[in-house]
C-alpha cells in the first residue's frame, strides 16, 4: 500500500508560526509533525509515500528529501498557491498513487494509531478512522454503525484525518480545487464507506494552543 500525507494547507490558525515555516514542519519534542507520520508508516511497512505541498513547500522537500533517511521513498506533488483542498489534492496526486487502494493522512494531526490496522482492500470505496469528539468539535462528523460510516444518526464521532481510499471514489471529478467531504457523503449514501473507532491518543494540532498541549504529552 502507498500513502499520501496531506501537507498543502496554509495553517492560517497557526499564524504567525506558519508565516515562515509550513505547519507540517512545526516541531514537537524536537521532531517535525510530519516526521512522526513518516516514521510510523515505515514501521508499519508502508514506505512508498506521496506528499503534496503548496505554502513554503520547498522547505518540506529540503527537510525530507527523497525519504531515504527515514527508510521511505517520497515523491512530491506540488500544488498552486492557495492549494487544491483535500479532494482536489488527492485527485491531483492519483497518477503517483496508482490503481490500488491507498492511505491518506493529514499532516497536522498527531496520533499513536497503528497504521498496520488499515485495510489494504477496503470493502467499499473508503475506510475512515474515527475518534472520540474533542472539546473543540463536540458535535462530531459521522456516525459509525456495524462497521459502516453514516452521514446521519448517532452516536457521532470525529473523522481523524486518517483513511484508505479507492481511486474510484474520485471517478468523474474535475481537476481543480474541491473538498473531500461531499464525495465521502455520496459514498456513505450508497453504503460504500467502512470505518473503525480508534480510542487511543489523537490530537488535531490546528492551533498554537493545541501545539503547546501536544508539547506536554509524553510521545512514544
Amino acid at each position: 500500500m502507498k500513502a499520501m500525507i496531506l501537507a498543502a494547507g496554509r495553517g492560517e490558525r497557526m499564524r504567525p508560526l506558519t508565516d515562515r515555516i509550513p505547519k507540517p514542519l512545526l516541531t514537537v519534542a524536537g521532531k517535525a509533525l510530519i516526521v512522526y507520520h513518516i516514521e510510523a508508516l515505515v514501521q508499519a511497512g508502508i514506505r512508498d509515500l506521496v506528499i503534496n505541498h503548496a505554502h513554503l513547500g520547498e522547505q518540506i522537500e529540503a527537510a525530507l528529501g527523497d525519504g531515504a533517511g527515514f527508510g521511505a521513498r517520497i515523491r512530491y506533488c506540488p500544488e498552486p498557491p492557495g492549494a487544491l483542498d483535500t479532494g482536489g489534492g488527492i485527485l491531483n496526486a492519483l497518477p503517483l498513487l496508482g490503481a490500488a487502494p491507498f492511505a491518506v493522512i493529514n499532516a497536522d494531526v498527531w496520533t499513536d494509531y497503528p497504521f498496520t490496522r488499515l485495510p489494504a482492500e477496503p470493502p467499499g470505496r473508503a475506510h475512515l478512522v474515527l475518534v472520540d469528539n474533542p472539546v473543540h468539535h463536540p458535535e462530531g462528523d459521522f456516525a459509525l454503525r456495524d462497521g459502516h460510516v453514516h452521514r446521519d444518526g448517532g452516536p457521532r464521532l470525529t473523522f481523524s484525518g486518517i483513511g484508505v481510499y479507492r481511486p474510484e471514489l474520485f471517478d468523474g471529478c474535475t481537476p481543480g480545487r474541491f473538498p473531500l467531504a461531499p464525495l465521502l457523503r455520496e459514498a456513505m449514501d450508497a453504503a460504500m464507506v467502512g470505518g473503525e473507532h480508534y480510542g487511543g491518543r489523537w490530537l488535531d494540532v490546528g492551533t498554537p494552543e493545541r501545539l503547546a498541549e501536544l508539547q506536554t504529552w509524553r510521545l512514544a
